[in-house]
């Protein structure tokens, strides 16, 4: 009786072990297969810290220019970016500072004041098509997220000063999983 449960349970040990194995649990590897990224997308603006306060010089009280952002950690399968800026907190509902679309994904940094070439800049909250920094109303801070998108198609076919509802309408089925990735900061008058 004492073999019968050792041997019972080293059948169990050997089942499940060849199961775990089978699921994808071992260590075995495959010739042919693509390593996953070694590092999770990111996305940072270099001028303040992730939750912090956004300078002025990057609002309407300052230059009103764009920061550096830096992208990395894009997925091997993007074939190209999106970038959005918005306030969720703004008294109307959520206000877009920047809609910049079909950016290379090879782009790892966005210099201050500048758009990456042969990316295209849809239409903000302000009517234009560029970036226009925090403005909000006197008051509470608003938070403003930086939201990267990683997608599957080359381009999005559409032309400049397109709105934030046709950039999002035509990203449904093409944003890459583990997208948007976000940084945000606050801004208060």
């Amino acid at each position: 009786m004492k073999y019968e449960r050792m041997y019972c349970l080293m059948a169990m040990l050997t089942f499940m072990a060849i199961a775990w194995t089978g699921c994808g649990g071992g260590s075995s590897s495959s010739a042919g297969t693509t390593a996953p990224s070694t590092s999770a997308p990111s996305i940072t603006v270099e001028a303040f810290s992730s939750g912090g306060p956004i300078p002025a010089k990057y609002t309407c009280d300052g230059a009103d220019i764009s920061p550096a952002v830096k992208i990395s950690g894009v997925s091997s399968s993007a074939k190209s970016l999106v970038l959005i800026v918005d306030d969720p907190d703004a008294p109307g509902g959520t206000w877009n500072h920047w809609v910049l679309f079909d950016i290379s994904p090879a782009t790892s940094d966005i210099a201050e004041n500048f758009m990456p070439a042969g990316a295209i800049s849809g239409s903000n909250d302000f009517g234009r098509n560029q970036y226009n920094g925090p403005c909000p109303p006197a008051g509470g801070a608003h938070r403003y997220y930086f939201r990267l998108y990683a997608l599957s198609v080359a381009t999005l076919g559409l032309s400049e000063g397109a709105s934030r509802a046709q950039v999002d309408a035509t990203m449904v089925g093409a944003i890459l999983e583990g997208y948007p990735v976000e940084y945000m900061g606050t801004y208060q008058r």
